[in-house]
């Protein structure tokens, strides 16, 4: 269960909410944020009641950067006042904090595995923002292409060797969220449309990921991913884009 707060320009400049109530917590967003994705995803996976405060991040509140001075999201609050910012950070203080269905592995070990995982793909994403960033100057972006296709094959790989449906196993778990956000918006990298045609594994685990109940309470079509990233690259975000 969730509340979703549609935040309209005019309700940015509010004065702070007030607390958080007890059964549940808050996710300060925005609902374009790859980032702020994965806590979402987190909480809709784990049935945790929430709420959503949208942010307009070239605007941002006063109260909002006193409760974070860095002025990111996503960010959570809980009912005692306790403020969790960064998307793995966050995701992981969730599954810790309701441990009723666990995203991580309980071992020791089995954490370390999709922590070593998550840190390999955070090497991968600045390639898409590179190869939509040089397409826009009309740069050549082979060499770029050739690179991200060698990561897709390693990840391709990796599920080749596990011989399970998704990376975590043979269910989602945590590694899974944390990667999805990005996959979702492939599209509105304008990288190349076969760019997982050499990758049969990784693309049955985007096939798979499409039906998860959680992927589909949030997604956004790429046509609205491309729309408001490229306003965003213009300088001119709308970050009420499709309310």
């Amino acid at each position: 269960l969730f509340l979703s707060v549609k935040c309209l320009k005019k309700y940015y400049y509010n004065p702070a909410p007030g607390p958080v109530p007890k059964d549940q917590v808050r996710l300060y967003s925005m609902r374009f944020c790859p980032f702020a994705q994965r806590t979402s995803l987190v909480l809709h996976a784990k049935g945790i009641k929430f709420e959503t405060i949208n942010i307009h991040l070239k605007q941002k509140p006063d109260w909002f950067l006193e409760k974070n001075p860095e002025g990111l999201v996503p960010l959570i609050e809980t009912p005692a006042g306790e403020v969790v910012n960064e998307s793995v950070i966050t995701s992981e203080f969730l599954d810790e904090m309701y441990p009723e269905k666990k995203l991580l592995p309980a071992t020791p070990f089995g954490k370390a595995q999709q922590k070593m995982m998550l840190e390999h793909f955070s090497k991968i994403t600045p390639h898409l923002f590179k190869i939509s960033s040089a397409k826009r100057k009309g740069d050549d972006v082979s060499g770029l292409e050739a690179e991200l296709k060698e990561k897709f094959t390693n990840l391709n790989e990796h599920l080749v060797k596990k011989k399970t449906k998704f990376f975590g196993g043979d269910t989602v778990t945590f590694i899974d969220y944390m990667m999805w956000p990005f996959f979702e918006r492939l599209g509105m990298f304008e990288t190349n449309k076969n760019c997982l045609d050499h990758t049969p594994e990784l693309k049955k685990w985007t096939e798979r990921m499409l039906e998860d109940p959680a992927v589909k309470a949030i997604m956004h079509s790429t046509e609205d991913h491309k729309t408001f990233y490229n306003n965003f690259l213009d300088g001119k975000p709308d970050f009420d884009y499709g309310l």
